[in-house]
C-alpha cells in the first residue's frame, strides 16, 4: 500500500512540474544584441562582475552596494549599460539583495527556468547582453506581486539628475 501511495505521489509531482506555466519569453531563442568572446568579457568586467554576469554567480546577501540604496534614478546592466529598473520600482524586501517590483521595459530582460541548486526558480537575464542578473519571485509585497531579486554587482546606477541632463542634451 505504501508503495502504491508513493508511486501515486511521485506521478502527481511529476505531472504538476511538467504543467508549470512557461514565460512566453522562454520560447524565444535568446540572441543578445551585444556579443563578445569569453576573453573580451573577462577583459571588460571585474572578476566579481564576470562571475555573476557571465557564470550566473550570486553575491553574498547584504553585501551589495545597491541593497539599501534608494536614490532616484535608473539601474542599468553593469555589462552593457541597458536600462533595467527604475528607482520607482525599488523596495526593501529584507532579502539581502536589491529588489524591484517591475522592470523599466518588458523587453529589457528575459526570464527563464533555472533548476540549479535543486530548486526551481526563474532566472532574470539582460536581454541586451545575456548577462545573469538574479531571479524573480512572485512573493512581492506590492500590487505587482513580483520581487526581482538582483545582484548589485550586475547593476550600475545613474542618478536622476544625470539622466535628466542626458535626455536634455540628446534633444539639442
Amino acid at each position: 500500500m505504501r508503495t502504491k501511495a508513493l508511486i501515486l505521489f511521485l506521478s502527481i509531482v511529476s505531472v504538476s512540474c511538467q504543467a508549470q506555466e512557461t514565460n512566453p519569453k522562454d520560447s524565444v531563442a535568446m540572441k543578445p544584441n551585444v556579443e563578445k568572446s569569453d576573453a573580451q568579457w573577462k577583459s571588460d568586467l571585474s572578476p566579481e562582475e564576470y562571475y555573476i554576469l557571465r557564470e550566473a554567480g550570486t553575491e553574498r546577501p547584504f553585501s551589495g552596494k545597491y541593497n539599501l540604496h534608494f536614490e532616484e534614478g535608473e539601474y542599468k546592466c553593469a555589462a552593457c549599460g541597458a536600462v533595467l529598473f527604475d528607482s520607482d520600482s525599488k523596495f526593501e524586501s529584507h532579502c539581502g539583495w536589491p529588489s524591484f517590483d517591475n522592470v523599466a521595459d518588458n523587453d529589457a530582460i528575459i526570464e527563464r527556468e533555472d533548476r540549479s541548486l535543486g530548486m526551481v526558480r526563474t532566472e532574470v537575464i539582460c536581454a541586451n547582453c545575456g548577462g545573469h542578473l538574479g531571479h524573480v519571485f512572485n512573493d512581492g509585497p506590492t500590487e505587482t506581486g513580483m520581487r526581482y531579486c538582483i545582484n548589485s554587482v550586475a547593476l550600475d546606477f545613474k542618478d536622476k539628475s544625470e539622466t535628466s541632463s542626458d535626455s536634455t542634451a540628446s534633444h539639442k
